[in-house]
């Protein structure tokens, strides 16, 4: 791996403020840990995104896309080579009829909240969810009922080294799985078809969604929402709770006594608290009931 020759043609097409050195992925992730990323680039196009994958190609420096770092738990020893970050500077919306475009680095929260100023229903649901546009677009989000697919038209997708336009079919939309996730794919833009609506009973539906996430999840301590994938035929939070693991810790860690289907920093924790208590909590709930709970949250990098 070769990290000058990777920030030599990073410079080529960045501005020197857009790239970061050995830059705290703790500040990137809503668990609020992790350790360094060699380099991170705040994206602002697509073709950034492009050109930087390819220059991290060249240099021999393995490259990972994130977003608002909701559903991710990097190890304290950090990220080798290049973090690509869709954030603020790749995150327009716009409005076609009853269709809203937005780039990938736009939360879902102000998707929705587009949406609902322009009278289009059909995202309530995506208003509390923490993540951007992006990886919530390659993960099939949902809540409370909804999820992207039912209202995604088509994403543009940058999928082996060329944009295509995917449409939901093409995107084999399932439970927090797409194309583009399986296929290393990375979501840009995606149009989204909506309903006219009036704006206040939008808002009126979005703040009971919200008001119910509140009552029921440990909102005020860094976490990276449901830990677990819901295994088929039960619920995770249910499992844990019932092997008796609410409010155990590891370090900083903790199964939360709110939600036990969320571990949660709560204070101090490293990411290695977060791994020991997920793995605590797998052998715990596979010892009494014989299931083994896959997380949800992707774990990437070094102890």
């Amino acid at each position: 791996m070769n990290i000058d020759a990777l920030l030599s043609e990073l410079r080529g097409f960045a501005r020197a403020e857009q790239i970061l050195l050995n830059e705290p992925m703790s500040r990137h992730t809503t668990f609020r840990v992790g350790g360094p990323a060699d380099v991170l680039l705040l994206a602002d196009s697509g073709e950034q995104v492009r050109r930087a994958l390819a220059a991290a190609v060249d240099a021999g420096a393995p490259a990972l896309v994130v977003g608002n770092g909701s559903n991710l738990l990097v190890r304290d020893g950090g990220l080798r080579g290049l973090v690509i970050l869709l954030g603020e500077a790749f995150s327009e919306i716009e409005r076609a009829g009853n269709v809203v475009i937005a780039q990938a680095g736009a939360s879902l929260a102000r998707v929705a909240a587009f949406a609902q100023a322009n009278a289009l229903s059909g995202l309530e649901f995506a208003s509390g969810i923490p993540g951007t546009l992006g990886g919530g677009c390659a993960m099939n989000a949902g809540a409370y009922g909804g999820q992207l697919s039912d209202v995604l038209l088509d994403a543009q997708v940058l999928l082996g080294g060329e944009v295509r336009t995917l449409t939901r079919e093409d995107m084999q939309m399932g439970y927090r799985t797409t194309l583009p996730l399986r296929e290393g794919g990375v979501v840009l833009s995606a149009r989204f078809g909506l309903t006219p609506d009036d704006p206040e009973t939008i808002l009126a539906r979005m703040k009971d969604l919200n008001a119910r996430r509140r009552d029921k999840q440990p909102l005020n301590f860094p976490s990276a929402g449901s830990t677990f994938k819901r295994p088929e035929g039960h619920f995770a939070g249910a499992l844990i709770e019932q092997s008796g693991l609410k409010g155990r810790a590891v370090g900083g860690a903790q199964v939360s006594e709110k939600h036990a289907g969320f571990i949660i920093n709560a204070g101090g924790a490293t990411a290695a608290d977060v791994v020991g208590l997920i793995r605590v909590v797998q052998d715990e709930v596979e010892a009494r009931f014989g299931v083994r709970l896959e997380p949800e949250v992707r774990i990437l990098g070094e102890d």
